[in-house]
This record gives structure tokens, sequence and C-alpha cells, in this order.
């Protein structure tokens, strides 16, 4: 009978090093499962897609410009009546902004584009736009064109993970 309690009382509970192996194999899944999410990075990478959309974006518009006045971005209204007047491109890059408050030099207004190429605004960069107010903002994104073969590039300078971001048509 003796022999009986003290079998009976051995097996209940854990020991130490059972208790500390599994803490141990929790934590070293708990770390990977952070590592694996790492939240900050899936926001950069979140970030950075926005960026290649918006860089699209503004350069399917600058296409659709100079579909409609034959090629000729900076075409008055009179000279191509189915699109607003835009400013010329430049050859070296140049940040695009919108409104009234674009300081010129090696900032291009790139207003005329709303609504018709646009619907609502230019798009802006999601961390480094800087706005004045709903129609004065600038986008964060440089516009170049290439002097010999004419090819646009639009980039998005402040990207995270890709750097740099640039489309080219």
């Amino acid at each position: 009978m003796l022999k009986m309690n003290k079998l009976n009382k051995s097996q209940k509970g854990f020991t130490l090093i059972e208790i500390l192996i599994v803490i141990g194999i929790i934590a070293v899944l708990a770390t990977i499962v952070i590592i694996a999410i790492n939240p900050a990075r899936q926001f950069a990478q979140a970030r950075d897609t926005q960026r290649v959309s918006n860089a699209n974006t503004i350069l399917n518009a600058v296409g659709q410009k100079l579909a409609d006045c034959k090629g000729d971005f900076g075409a008055t209204t009179t000279e191509c009546t189915s699109s607003p007047a835009c400013p010329d491109l430049v050859t070296g890059p140049a940040t695009i902004c919108a409104g009234a408050s674009c300081p010129g030099g090696t900032i291009i207004n790139f207003a005329c584009l709303t609504p018709t190429y646009i619907p609502s605004q230019l798009p802006v960069d999601p961390s480094s736009g800087t706005w004045v107010d709903a129609t004065n903002y600038n986008t964060g994104y440089t516009i170049a064109q290439d002097a010999t073969s004419k090819r646009i590039t639009i980039d998005a300078p402040q990207a995270e993970i890709t750097d740099p971001i640039s489309v080219t048509r």
C-alpha cells in the first residue's frame, strides 16, 4: 500500500525541465511568426505598391493627353480643342504638383490632367506628398522626358523597399 502512494505522487505534474522545454519551443515559434508577419515591412510594401499604381496612373494620363494632342503635351486649347492646356514636358527631372501654389523651375503644374484624364485629383505619394489645400499640393513624384527617345519616366523617389520606383513609356 505504501508503494502505491509513492507511484501516484510521482506521476502528477510536470518537471521543471519539461516546462522549460515547452517555453523554449513557444518562444522560438513566436519569433518565427513575428519575423514572418513583420507588420512594418508589410506596410512599407503596401506603400510601394501604391506608388507604382500612382506612377502608372500619372503616366497613363500623360500618354492619353499626348495621344489626344498628336504628341504635343503643351498644346494650347486652340491647337488641341479636345484637351485642356498643359505645360511643356522637360528633359530633366521635374517635381509634379497641382494648383496655383506651384513655383516655377523644376516643378510642373499637372492640374491640367484633372478631371479630363484623372477623375478627381493627381495621385499623391503616401509618405512624402505635401498638401497646402485640396487644390494645391506637391505629389511627391517626378517626371522626365528623354531628349532623344522622347520616352517619359515617372519616378517615386521616396520608395521604401523597391528603391527607386520608376515607370517609363
